[in-house]
């Protein structure tokens, strides 16, 4: 089993390792920073909790909508990776005005950069790989990328609540070491990874025109429904941080919450993304939300750290099970010259989809308590899973 495993890993083109390892660099530098950002604006600069929420909203919405036309002017242009590599740029020039930010207002101009940059980077980043990786080891290739990037997800936050205890919570200090590895992810990115030829591409074809986005198919658009459904079905991760706070952890604790759902996440996205080269996608699919119901029901039930710990440790389960397959099923519903535009649309949907998500699931927190978000998610993931199994292959 395991020769099996590391000869798969073995044929894991290059470039994708180098992408997986420029996405763990920029969620490094931008989870340094995020970690920390609700206690700077509130502690540091005065802001009150409602801007905070401003601020986030804006950023949340912003990424989706940049994705959109970043993808299809990935098809048009004929070229990923220079878009991907200035999508990494914003984000790590965006770090800096952190560490210099004299109010809130400049906090979201540098998030609304960041995300931009986010948006800018993301669909072409997920075609280069669809490009590179042959079709049989898609599903690996996905899921190796997301392990790095998640693991740039968890150590981020490590690393801010290390220099928090060195530094005596000097934040703008900090900040200024987020700059590093942003940097570092960029020169990765534009030195390491060629484009590769694409032959399919239509180059100089306006993708996001009627003739070419009829040759998006109900199976693609289908796949985007799934994946609005299911982000539907999981809110936003600031719920959980909010649940482990009503337990009574130290707040300087509170953030490794995030660390626990990121290193599941990360140690089950590769085998999961090898398995769905070899396994139904729609049956792994409802399993995954098997297990989101799950997370769902212990973090109802109960706030006390064990509970949460085990209930964003399923959650982490979750993502890993079914994130990098949903790009896999993008990657092979949509034709070759209209991937960047695929992952576009798809990632525009889901995230709209968040953004309802959590704004319901807000208000059922605010009238209900925390225990009816977490019922109601669970109630919606069965509902996920209903639609999955009724539809006819």
């Amino acid at each position: 089993m395991n020769g099996r495993r590391f000869s798969t890993l073995r044929r894991i083109p290059r470039p994708i390792w180098i992408l997986g390892f420029v996405s763990m660099l920029m969620d490094v530098s931008s989870e340094i920073v995020h970690s920390l950002l609700p206690m700077f604006l509130v502690a540091g600069l005065g802001a009150s909790v409602a801007t905070v929420g401003l601020i986030e909203g804006i950023a949340e919405a912003t990424s989706p909508i940049v994705k959109v036309f970043s993808g299809s002017l990935s098809d048009y242009l004929g070229n990923r990776k220079w878009l991907a590599v200035a999508g990494y740029a914003l984000g790590a020039a965006s770090k800096p005005f952190f560490a210099i930010a004299a109010t809130a207002n400049i906090v979201l101009g540098a998030r609304f950069v960041d995300r931009i940059g986010k948006g800018i980077r993301g669909a072409p980043r997920d075609a280069l790989v669809a490009d590179i990786t042959p079709p049989e080891s898609r599903g690996a290739a996905f899921g190796l990328r997301q392990s790095l990037d998640t693991l740039g997800a968890f150590m981020g936050p490590l690393i801010a609540v290390g220099l928090m205890f060195l530094w005596a919570n000097d934040y703008r200090r900090i900040f200024w070491i987020a700059v590093i590895p942003g940097a570092l992810a960029v020169l990765l990115l534009a030195c390491g990874v060629k484009e590769p030829p694409h032959a399919a591409i239509s180059k100089g074809v306006n993708p996001l025109n009627r003739t070419s986005l009829r040759k998006l198919s109900g199976a693609y658009w289908w796949v985007v429904a799934i994946g609005a459904v299911f982000t539907l079905a999981r809110f936003s991760e600031a719920f959980l941080v909010l649940r482990a706070m009503q337990g009574g952890l130290t707040p300087a604790l509170v953030p490794l919450v995030m660390v626990a759902m990121n290193v599941v996440y990360m140690l089950s996205a590769y085998p999961f993304g090898k398995l769905a080269d070899s396994m139904n996608h729609m049956r792994l699919l409802v399993v995954g939300l098997a297990f989101l119901v799950l997370a769902d029901l212990v973090l109802a039930q109960s706030n006390h750290w064990p509970a949460v710990l085990l209930g964003v440790s399923l959650w982490g389960l979750h993502m890993g099970m079914t994130q990098g397959l949903l790009a896999v099923m993008v990657a092979q519903t949509a034709p070759a010259n209209l991937k960047g535009t695929a992952f576009g649309f798809f990632n525009l949907v889901s995230g709209i989809a968040m953004l309802v998500a959590s704004v319901v699931a807000g208000m059922l927190w605010e009238g209900f308590g925390a225990a009816a978000t977490f019922y109601a998610g669970a109630a919606f993931s069965v509902l996920a899973a209903i639609l999955i199994l009724g539809r006819r292959p």
